[in-house]
């Protein structure tokens, strides 16, 4: 029987390097199309991969593919990683699934939108093809946030009103290897508005920021795969979650790429190819067939 890969993608730019995965790996690989923005907002996407994959989790949808129930694994990159590692925690905990996912594969997902004065997001706040103010817009158009706020954001005034059993969750000071950290201070802020509260509400989601998941949630998910890249606002993100993964005793291989930038996964193909994107996918190929 083979194996299967649910793929979080939201559009078919990734169709040439889900084919070759799945043609190296012999396996099922079914990529998820979720709705999108402005027609589609939180949780429509979320809830679209969840479906999705509790769908094809199936004992008669996996019998119907050839697919070994003990080799399903879940990946997505960016935004994909978001709703990958959200899902992968959902299945984990629900006792109804009586398949669950063996590995999860997240290539520099977006964890969190608690805090963006992290110091990859102040080391990258100016890249190219994702800064932090466009961030900042993408998670205000995923939440249906008012983007009038979106200085009030990128100030971490937000931060305020986050319960401060899940800031911890997120607490880069203590998550970092130091090298990541040193030489950057926490960006806080002690006051808010009720509007902020009320609108802080969501980003506290656990299907929104699976970063502050808590650890008895984290310690059940699969067997885990995380890449990262030096110039990338979301690196923090990965690491933190790596950190936290392994601190609830979850198997996690992490890849951090020191000349790796967001996007640079699917930067394939002639004429958009870059060495380290090949590296990426070729490695991470790697690891599934090892792994799933």
């Amino acid at each position: 029987m083979k194996e299967c890969l649910c793929w979080m993608t939201e559009e078919g730019s990734y169709h040439e390097n889900n084919r070759m995965t799945a043609m190296k790996l012999n396996a099922v690989l079914v990529a998820v199309e979720y709705r999108l923005y402005p027609e589609a907002q939180f949780p429509t996407q979320y809830l679209d991969c969840l479906n999705a994959a509790k769908h094809f989790l199936s004992p008669e949808v996996l019998a119907k593919y050839g697919v070994d129930p003990c080799r399903v694994g879940v990946s997505g990159d960016s935004a994909g990683g978001n709703l990958a590692a959200a899902v992968a925690q959902e299945i984990s905990i629900d006792d109804n699934m009586s398949v669950k996912f063996s590995v999860q594969a997240l290539v520099y997902p977006a964890l969190q939108a608690v805090d963006f004065n992290t110091p990859s997001y102040r080391q990258n706040k100016d890249m190219v093809l994702l800064s932090r103010p466009l961030m900042v817009d993408f998670w205000l158009q995923y939440l249906g946030l008012d983007r009038s706020f979106k200085d009030h954001v990128l100030s971490n005034r937000y931060q305020a009103a986050i319960l401060p059993q899940l800031r911890v969750r997120v607490d880069w000071t203590a998550l970092l290897p130091p090298k990541y950290k040193d030489g950057y201070e926490v960006v806080s802020w002690h006051g808010q508005t009720p509007h902020e509260r009320r609108e802080a509400s969501v980003l506290q989601d656990v299907r929104v920021a699976p970063l502050l998941a808590s650890s008895a949630v984290l310690a059940r998910c699969p067997r885990s795969y995380v890449v990262t890249c030096e110039y990338d606002v979301l690196r923090d993100d990965g690491l933190m979650y790596v950190r936290r993964l392994k601190d609830a005793g979850v198997a996690v291989t992490s890849e951090h790429y020191e000349d790796g930038f967001h996007g640079c996964f699917s930067l394939t193909l002639f004429p958009f190819r870059f060495d380290v994107g090949a590296k990426m996918l070729q490695r991470y190929i790697c690891w599934l067939d090892d792994n799933l």
